[in-house]
C-alpha cells in the first residue's frame, strides 16, 4: 500500500480546509486536501452564497410589490422559481472556480477526492475514488496510507433533523436540498426559527408562499436581545409570515404536497399545521463520523470535537476547525479558525482563538447584527454596564431611503468603554464592522463621537448612539459652563 509523508494533511474542503491548504502550500509546506463531497462546502453549495443569492431575488421581488409608497406604480410580481433557483446555480457556478480542485492544484495542493479515516494517532486511510470535475462519482480506486506532521480536521456541519415522531417517514428539505426546487412551494412549513428558518421563512414568503414558522423557544433568534429579534420577527409577520412562537413539534406525516405537523401551543393545547411542503432547519451537526476518531485519540463531546485554545485535540498532532470544533457556526469564523492552524502548525506560535469580539449577522430585512457582549448577556454575567440606543427613524437617510425600522444599541462599561454592539435595521451586516475594530482596539464611545461620519448616510447611527453616551458622560460642572459659553437654556 502506498504511503506518503506530508507536513498537512487536510480533510475537508470547506471554508477552513481551503484556507489551510492553501495558506499552507503557498508558505513552502506539501499539503494535501482530501473531500469527499464538494469543493467549496456547505457555504458555496449549501449555505452563505445560496441563501444571500435567493434574498436578493426574493427582495426585488418585494420592491415591485412595495413600490406604490415610493410614488412608483406597484404590482404584483410574477415570480419564476425555476428562474430563480437558476439564478442560485449560475452565482455557484461563477464562484466555484475559486475552490476547485484543479486551483487549488495549480497552488501546490495536492488534491485527493475520497474519504480519509484515522487507522491510529498518526495513520489516515484514504480512499480514492473515481471523479468527473470536482464532485465524487463512481467506483473506488485505490487506498493508501498518509502520514503528517499535522493533520486538520474540517468537515464542516449539516443540519440536524429534529427527533419527532414520523419526520422519516415525510419528504423534508433541509438547506441541502432547498435549493434545487423548481416549481413554487404553496404552503411551506418551516422547522426552526434561527437565522436560516428566518431568512427562508422572509425568502420564500415574498416569493409568493403560504408560510409558517415553527419555534419550539420562547423567542425567534434566541441569541439576540429580544428588542432585537421583535423588530425581525414583526417584520416578517407584516409581509405574511406566520411565526408560531413556544410551539413545541410533536409528530408529522403526510406526503409531498399534504404534510401535517402536529405542535403544541405554549397553552398546552395540540392543534395541526397543514402544508404542501416541510423545511427543517432546527440547528446542525458536525460531520464526524466514519473518520476513525477514536483510533485516533480524538475525543467529542456532544458530537463535536474537544479542542484546546488553540485549536489542538487530545491528539495534539491533530487539530479541528470550522463547524466541528464549536458554536460559532459561521465561515467567517472558519477562517479564523484556519489562520490559528497555520500559525500553530507552521510558525510554532501558540495563536488561539479569538473568544471576544466575534461579528455576526441575520440578513433578513432589516438584517440583525452583534458583536462583543449583549444586554442579556451583560445582565447574567453580572458585569457593570450602560445601555444606550438610537432609532433609524431619526437618521436622515434612513427616512429618505424608507427604511426607518430598527435602532442601534452599544453597551459599555460605567466609563464608556465598549463592551458590545448590535444593530437592527438596513445594511446592519455591514454596518457593525465599526464597531468590530472599535470593541478589538479597545475604544471607547467618545472615540466614535470623534469621528466624522459622511451626511447622510445610514452609518451616521453609529455616531448617533455614541453621542448618547457622551453627553450623558457630561460633569454637572461642564453642562453649566456649556450652557455659559453658548447661552443655552433648558436642561
Amino acid at each position: 500500500m502506498a504511503h506518503t509523508e506530508y507536513d498537512l494533511c487536510v480533510i475537508g474542503g470547506g471554508a477552513a480546509g481551503l484556507v489551510v491548504a492553501a495558506g499552507g502550500a503557498s508558505l513552502g509546506a506539501k499539503v494535501v486536501l482530501i473531500e469527499k463531497h464538494l469543493m467549496g462546502g456547505d457555504c458555496l453549495h449549501f449555505g452563505c452564497v445560496p441563501s444571500k443569492t435567493l434574498l436578493q431575488s426574493a427582495k426585488v421581488a418585494h420592491t415591485i410589490a412595495d413600490a406604490g409608497r415610493f410614488g412608483v406604480e406597484a404590482q404584483q410580481p410574477q415570480v419564476d422559481i425555476s428562474r430563480v433557483m437558476g439564478r442560485v446555480a449560475e452565482v455557484i457556478k461563477g464562484i466555484e472556480p475559486n475552490d476547485s480542485p484543479e486551483r487549488f492544484r495549480s497552488l501546490g495542493v495536492e488534491v485527493i477526492l475520497g474519504s480519509g479515516e484515522f487507522i491510529g494517532k498518526d495513520r489516515l486511510l484514504v480512499t480514492e475514488r473515481e471523479t468527473s470535475g470536482s464532485e465524487v462519482t463512481g467506483s473506488e480506486l485505490k487506498e493508501k496510507v498518509i502520514t503528517a506532521r499535522h493533520f486538520v480536521v474540517a468537515t464542516g456541519s449539516r443540519a440536524a433533523i429534529p427527533a419527532i415522531d414520523g419526520i422519516d417517514t415525510v419528504p423534508v428539505f433541509t438547506n441541502e436540498s432547498i435549493f434545487s426546487i423548481k416549481e413554487k412551494l404553496p404552503r411551506l412549513i418551516i422547522l426552526g426559527g434561527g437565522p436560516i428558518g428566518m431568512e427562508m421563512a422572509q425568502a420564500f414568503t415574498r416569493l409568493g408562499s403560504q408560510v409558517q414558522l415553527v419555534q419550539r423557544g420562547p423567542q425567534v433568534l434566541a441569541n439576540e436581545d429580544p428588542e432585537l429579534a421583535e423588530v425581525v420577527a414583526n417584520r416578517l409577520r407584516a409581509e405574511g409570515t406566520e411565526l408560531l412562537v413556544g410551539h413545541k413539534p410533536l409528530r408529522v406525516e403526510g406526503e409531498a404536497g399534504d404534510i401535517r405537523l402536529t405542535v403544541q401551543s405554549p397553552d398546552g393545547e395540540e392543534k395541526i399545521i397543514k402544508g404542501s411542503h416541510l423545511l427543517v432547519a432546527a440547528g446542525r451537526r458536525p460531520n464526524v463520523e466514519s473518520l476513525g476518531l477514536e483510533a485516533a485519540g480524538v475525543k467529542l463531546e456532544r458530537g463535536r470535537i474537544v479542542t484546546d485554545k488553540r485549536l489542538r485535540t487530545s491528539n495534539k498532532r491533530i487539530f479541528a476547525a470550522g463547524d466541528v470544533v464549536g458554536s460559532y457556526q459561521f465561515t467567517h469564523m472558519a477562517e479564523h479558525h484556519a489562520g490559528v492552524v497555520l500559525r500553530n502548525t507552521l510558525f510554532r506560535l501558540p495563536a488561539k482563538v479569538e473568544q471576544r469580539v466575534i461579528p455576526w449577522a441575520t440578513f433578513t430585512d432589516p438584517e440583525l447584527a452583534r458583536v462583543g457582549l449583549s444586554e442579556t448577556e451583560a445582565k447574567a454575567q453580572g458585569i457593570a454596564h450602560k445601555v444606550y440606543s438610537f432609532p433609524f427613524e431619526e437618521v436622515d437617510r434612513a427616512r429618505a431611503d424608507g427604511v426607518t425600522e430598527g435602532f442601534a444599541r452599544i453597551i459599555t462599561d460605567p466609563k464608556g468603554r465598549l463592551l458590545g454592539a448590535a444593530i437592527v435595521g438596513p445594511h446592519a451586516g455591514e454596518m457593525i464592522h465599526e464597531y468590530v475594530l472599535a470593541i478589538a482596539k479597545g475604544m471607547k464611545a467618545a472615540d466614535l463621537s470623534a469621528i466624522m461620519h459622511i451626511y447622510p448616510t445610514l452609518a451616521q447611527i453609529n455616531r448617533r448612539v455614541a453621542d448618547a453616551r457622551m453627553k450623558e458622560g457630561l460633569t454637572p460642572t461642564a453642562r453649566k459652563w456649556i450652557k455659559r459659553i453658548f447661552r443655552l437654556r433648558g436642561n
